[in-house]
């Protein structure tokens, strides 16, 4: 599947003029005209990037940047608007956009910084672990679950994105602690369970249990049943 690109520009000229000029260099790119109906479909499909108009009717640009972002929502955004002070431009980065163009603009300008952003969002990717509503930042330390942070110890994420790296399969308490604790487990120590518990604890706040136990055998890391 091709890079896929959603429009959210009221202006049916500016628009089409994009749309066009972006489907010419082989990207899929739908479009909308309002807000509503952008939100829509940034709920309903997968876009590797959105470019999105600061005034719109019904709902504005920055109003919907805020409601992605605070659904846990990281497509890259690169906002439209004839609003060129530096003021404004802060605004907008700091509400969550990617980037930021100003009106008018000449196509080549807008077609290097799309491939720029895509670009940033493939490297970003390679750092980001994910299961399911689960996804753990390996470049800043972030998880989140179902887009809400979670709140882990170093300890807690060490574990965490051990069992990530590693999902469906069953792991042994001894590699456990022979890579996350960097000693050979004694059969007696409960630090192991401990932690279990509490990396449980945080997780479930959010949804399903994600760490099952395998009697007799270990842990897995799986979105099924509970195995204990």
């Amino acid at each position: 599947m091709g890079v896929r690109i959603l429009v959210v520009e009221d202006e049916i000229e500016i628009a089409d003029f994009i749309v066009r000029g972006l489907r010419e260099e082989g990207f899929t790119v739908e479009s909308k005209l309002n807000g509503t109906d952008g939100w829509h479909a940034m709920q309903t499909e997968p876009w590797d990037l959105i470019l999105l108009d600061w005034w719109l009717p019904d709902e504005d640009g920055i109003t919907l940047i805020h409601r992605l972002r605070e659904a846990g929502d990281l497509t890259p955004i690169m906002l439209l608007t004839a609003r060129d002070a530096v003021s404004d431009r802060v605004k907008g980065l700091d509400a969550g956009a990617d980037d930021y163009l100003c009106k008018p603009f000449a196509f080549e300008e807008l077609l290097a910084r799309v491939r720029s952003l895509n670009r940033r969002k493939d490297q970003r990717s390679a750092m980001v672990l994910s299961y399911y509503d689960l996804t753990a930042d390996i470049s800043t330390h972030r998880v989140e679950r179902a887009g809400q942070r979670l709140d882990l110890t170093a300890k807690e994420y060490s574990l965490l994105t051990f069992f990530m790296r590693r999902t469906g399969e069953v792991l042994s308490r001894t590699r456990i602690y022979e890579q996350v604790w960097d000693q050979r487990y004694d059969g007696i120590s409960n630090t192991l369970e401990v932690h279990i518990k509490e990396l449980r604890r945080k997780l479930e706040m959010h949804g399903d249990r994600l760490i099952q136990t395998v009697r007799g055998q270990g842990y897995l890391f799986d979105k099924s049943e509970q195995t204990e």
